[in-house]
């Protein structure tokens, strides 16, 4: 199998930012390795053994230890489960799925059985989000809610204009290596009034620089696929993000979902945790929802 990372020493700066990542949350955490059809699959346990179970699926070319770390007071009060997706940066096999097919919705529901659980709250975050919508076409009786949070895999943006306002500086990055054109190439993630943080930044840097990376998001489930997933759902989309446009999302959502509850964030980029006020007002309604 070849490796997602460019040499050994990549792998090893990826493992080693995972491990500070994880330090940083600052909290107790178990790891766990579960077996599913695709490969061994890495789970950071975090929280009250008698809590109730979540399982949260992080941003894609990311760390699991990264996306909790921007998320994890959503849902603190639980027993929380974060699988390293596999193929992607952390501690899972590195074998790449595609993301055309339901292959993601076979793999975690493989991980959720393997932890013990019938069924599971489901959060996906981003690519995460799309893995969830693969669960719940494949799975849906192993979802009992799931909330999604800037989700692909529902109504992606054009290839094109993604060439356009990332694809373009990046490619001026690699040939001039300026720093200007960095910051540009993933500045359209966020919103005109909001800055990309340095922990962001730093995970975008280490992965752009040490991993192969993945651009396919998982592809938008079809209607007929996703027709027997009946779970209360609870959505937040971005009206500005560039990768998963906002109002389409939830347009296509509100159509092929039948138990959802949507939330356009107003004035919001991809990186919808870049604002503290947002966070407490996501915060509010993820814990109506979960208290339902």
């Amino acid at each position: 199998m070849m490796s997602i990372y460019k040499s050994i020493e990549s792998e090893k700066m990826i493992l080693d930012l995972y491990d500070s990542q994880v330090r940083g949350l600052r909290i107790d955490y178990e790891e766990l390795y579960v077996n599913t059809r695709y490969g061994e699959t890495h789970v950071l346990k975090i929280g009250n053994p008698d809590a109730k179970p979540v399982i949260f699926f992080h941003g894609g070319n990311s760390t699991s230890a990264f996306s909790l770390s921007k998320n994890l007071h959503l849902f603190k009060d639980y027993l929380v489960h974060a699988p390293s997706t596999i193929g992607h940066p952390g501690k899972s096999v590195q074998k790449v799925l595609s993301s055309s097919t339901l292959e993601y919705g076979e793999w975690a529901s493989d991980v959720i059985e393997s932890l013990g659980y019938k069924e599971m709250i489901c959060i996906g975050e981003s690519f995460g989000g799309g893995i969830l919508t693969k669960l719940m076409c494949t799975s849906p009786d192993r979802i009992s809610k799931s909330i999604l949070l800037v989700p692909a895999g529902i109504s992606n943006a054009s290839k094109y204009k993604l060439m356009l306002s990332m694809g373009i500086p990046m490619l001026l990055y690699l040939i001039t290596k300026k720093e200007e054109w960095f910051k540009r190439a993933f500045l359209p993630m966020a919103t005109l009034n909001e800055s990309i943080d340095h922990e962001t930044l730093q995970m975008i840097r280490t992965t752009f620089h040490h991993v192969k990376v993945n651009p396919n998001m998982p592809t938008n489930v079809k209607a007929n696929e996703i027709r027997n997933y009946t779970s209360p759902t609870l959505l937040f989309a971005g009206e500005n993000d560039v990768l998963f446009p906002g109002e389409k999302v939830i347009k296509r959502a509100k159509d092929i979902i039948p138990n959802v509850e949507a939330h356009l964030l107003r004035k919001c980029g991809h990186l919808y945790f870049s604002s503290e006020e947002r966070m407490k007002y996501i915060k509010q309604i993820v814990n109506d929802f979960l208290s339902k």
